[in-house]
């Protein structure tokens, strides 16, 4: 069987692996944009406290996705829960470090004009410091969807959602008359998808940046 023609035969079930797929990384790039902003907030001041919060999320990184994976298995068990828990935490070092990034590089005599004409703390934050600083903290959440496209296929090592079960079910089945074809389909299926997420961030930042900020 063709690929082309494998892709007829299963068009259904690797569009059901796709929504799943998208669902699960957008879900967890908004719970890891929600924290790896607040922590942003949160520490941005502070010089030690900052580097504590990029060290932190940092060394979630050089634990092998499989292995989290694996060692979240005895205590949440298989299925969504592992895999929401391991991309949600993959995906905060870049939007945390460009969250405190950006809100160090606005100009504080914006800050201190703001306060000038009276300001309050949480409005200053809200409407001016983090608006000047969105760019960089867009950029952080390309980088996190485009780590967390690929990661996820390794969430069907415990029963989780996406393409990543195609890749498997291949792997598994090396030799027989469709197993290239599984890889295959799953491996384009997340490139398909990481690039359609990043153009819907492209425009996304084109609607919510104003042009002086762009250029």
């Amino acid at each position: 069987m063709s690929f082309w023609e494998y892709l007829g035969n299963r068009h259904q079930q690797l569009l059901t692996d796709a929504f799943q797929h998208v669902s699960a990384v957008f879900q967890c790039m908004v719970v890891a944009t929600l924290l790896g902003v607040l922590i942003g907030v949160v520490t941005y001041r502070s010089g030690w406290a900052g580097a504590l919060a990029i060290t932190s999320t940092a060394t979630v990184l050089t634990i092998p996705s499989l292995a989290a994976i694996g060692l979240l298995i005895p205590l949440v068990g298989l299925g969504v829960a592992p895999t929401v828990i391991t991309l949600t935490l993959y995906g905060l070092l870049p939007i945390v470090r460009n969250s405190i990034v950006g809100l160090r590089g606005v100009d504080p005599l914006l800050v201190d004009a703001a306060k000038g004409i009276g300001m309050s703390r949480p409005a200053r934050l809200f409407r001016v410091e983090l608006p000047l600083a969105w760019p960089p903290i867009l950029t952080g959440i390309r980088v996190s969807t485009q780590m967390l496209m690929g990661i996820a296929a390794i969430a069907a090592y415990a029963s989780g959602p996406g393409l990543g079960n195609e890749i498997f079910r291949g792997i598994a089945s090396l030799g027989s008359a469709n197993a290239i074809n599984q890889v295959l389909a799953g491996t384009l299926g997340i490139v398909i998808l990481a690039l359609l997420f990043d153009a819907a961030y492209v425009l996304l930042g084109r609607l919510t940046i104003p042009r002086g900020i762009r250029a």
